[in-house]
């Protein structure tokens, strides 16, 4: 037993102002302040909207790809291997380059694309009426365009917030967690307002509803931009100076910034970056099995929230809901975790969520559980599991390294979450015809 103990306590050497905190307690609670934790809030909205907002608007894709079996049944693995393997591709291209790094701009220019981004999709949806050959080119240059601008939110942002304190980590990883529920109600709510057509079998076939949600992308980026802003105006930051021309107060912008190898970083940090990759590696078949579950019930006899045009947008909110919760719930010091080790561990339980949602009624083949609930029950605490997991990692990251090698490491196990995300969507294909 004394063994097993030993084994489960923390392996990495806290940094010398901190107690030993052998019990996994959190470090003392700092001051926070209420507009700046809004704003990094914010900004961890905006980090991940794009990305729900590909995931969420299932129902719209499968219309514009109605006419190609091959796209119709691949496109959901195709926006995720784009997505991640772009996504990665930049967070290890910006990891090479700390030293020059100027992290405000990487974010302020993150928003900007953002903003391109989805203004192009809003109106694909209204003028740019192609097949679905020539519209899969279209989005997927958008999803790498999208990818590339997340890369930079993710690289920028985590470095930054490191220089301010866990609980703004926090905010961010909370953030997330609210990009990934409103999308999936601005995407229900698109398809309610806009009346069905006649022999169409869900109002998702209106390009109106996709001009209004994409729409909503671009407006919640170009808010997140003017109050990212307005926090580097407080701090006298400027985005547009980089090095020794950087001005701030505080000192959360320094002059210079530490390379710091990555094989360190990896030795200092090795069971978090596995929790953080294998979290986010398995939580990529939810995409693949959401958008594939379909109600129990007729769906010619049952009410509208079952048809598949709202009942796929419920199952990506109700995961998201969890993720939140597990996000945000990290905000209280009972439910953090600053054991390695047991992150790790927990990120290996959550495999068992494959064989959970392969109990659900896939395409319409009949469930081995026939409840709805059982399926939002799923749902729900999968996504939790992922946000608890996902924060607790990021948030106890600054503790088990030097202060100089803190946006370092921010930087670093962005990367590694990219890399979970990446390798989940290759193995997506593999189950994307269950």
């Amino acid at each position: 037993m004394d063994r097993l103990r030993e084994w489960w306590k923390p392996t990495y050497e806290p940094l010398e102002d901190q107690d030993e905190r052998e019990d996994g307690s959190s470090p003392k609670a700092q001051r926070v302040s209420r507009f700046e934790y809004f704003i990094f809030l914010s900004l961890g909205v905006a980090m991940l909207w794009s990305w729900n907002m590909f995931m969420a608007c299932a129902t719209y894709f499968q219309r514009r790809f109605a006419e190609n079996e091959f796209l119709l049944n691949n496109f959901q693995s195709l926006i995720l291997a784009v997505s991640t393997i772009t996504n990665l591709g930049s967070a290890l291209y910006l990891s090479y380059r700390q030293k020059s790094a100027n992290y405000p701009w990487r974010i302020c220019a993150s928003l900007v694309i953002n903003c391109g981004v989805f203004t192009v999709l809003a109106l694909s949806a209204v003028m740019f009426r192609v097949g679905p050959e020539a519209y899969i080119v279209i989005l997927l240059t958008c999803v790498f365009w999208a990818s590339w601008s997340a890369g930079l939110s993710q690289n920028g942002i985590f470095a930054f917030v490191n220089k301010f304190g866990g609980i703004y980590t926090q905010a961010i990883m909370a953030g997330q967690g609210v990009a990934g529920v409103l999308p999936a109600i601005a995407q229900i709510i698109s398809v309610l307002a806009v009346p069905q057509s006649p022999g169409t079998q869900g109002s998702t076939a209106s390009p109106k509803s996709a001009f209004i949600y994409f729409l909503t992308a671009t407006f919640v980026s170009g808010s997140c931009l003017l109050l990212f802003l307005l926090l580097l105006s407080r701090h006298r930051i400027s985005p547009h100076k980089s090095g020794s021309e950087v001005i701030d107060s505080e000192d959360l912008a320094p002059a210079t910034h530490t390379q710091v190898s990555l094989w360190i970083l990896l030795k200092k940090l090795k069971f978090l970056s596995f929790a953080v990759w294998l979290c986010f590696l398995v939580t990529m078949i939810f995409p693949v099995y959401t958008q594939v579950i379909l109600s129990v019930r007729p769906e010619d006899s049952s009410p509208r929230m079952f048809k598949p045009d709202v009942f796929i947008p419920i199952g990506f909110m109700l995961w998201n809901l969890g993720d939140l919760s597990g996000r945000v719930i990290c905000g209280w010091r009972r439910f953090t975790c600053y054991r390695p080790k047991l992150l790790a561990l927990v990120s290996v339980a959550r495999l068992v969520f494959i064989p959970l949602y392969a109990m659900c009624n896939i395409k319409g083949n009949g469930a081995v559980i026939s409840s709805d609930l059982f399926y939002w029950l799923v749902q729900f605490t999968f996504g939790m599991s992922n946000g608890w997991v996902g924060s607790n990692v990021m948030m106890s990251t600054p503790e088990w390294v030097d202060d100089d090698e803190k946006e370092a490491s921010g930087g670093f196990m962005g990367m590694c979450l990219v890399a979970g995300l990446a390798t989940g969507s290759l193995t997506s294909f593999l189950i994307v015809n269950v």
